[in-house]
């Protein structure tokens, strides 16, 4: 179900914007614009967008938190993750995480 949903909106993406495509971020898939990964589905089920440290997270109506992979390191700066209950916002958060990128 999540997977599907994150392949869905993966699958969508490489065929509307240019320089976006399949691909792996820690073994996990991904999608990247021109080789930069900017989103990819967690081994924990959750969507994971490539927003920037400096974004307003406040302005989101999701639930979303930083993600944080690592048992003895801290979370990775820029990136946010969030759960399946909140799939219907994966394809705007996509979205501005794809712009975030091309700048």
């Amino acid at each position: 179900m999540e997977l599907e949903e994150f392949e869905s909106i993966r699958d969508y993406f490489c065929k509307a914007y240019k320089g976006v495509s399949e691909g792996k971020m820690m073994n996990s898939p991904a999608i990247p614009y021109n080789s930069e990964v900017f989103a990819f589905f967690s081994h924990t089920n959750k969507m994971v967008f490539k927003l920037g440290k400096t974004y307003p997270m406040e302005t989101l109506d999701v639930g979303i938190q930083e993600f944080s992979p690592f048992k003895k390191k801290g979370p990775l700066n820029g990136w946010f993750e969030v759960a399946y209950r909140d799939c219907q916002k994966w394809g705007k958060l996509t979205l501005l995480a794809l712009k975030r990128i091309q700048q």
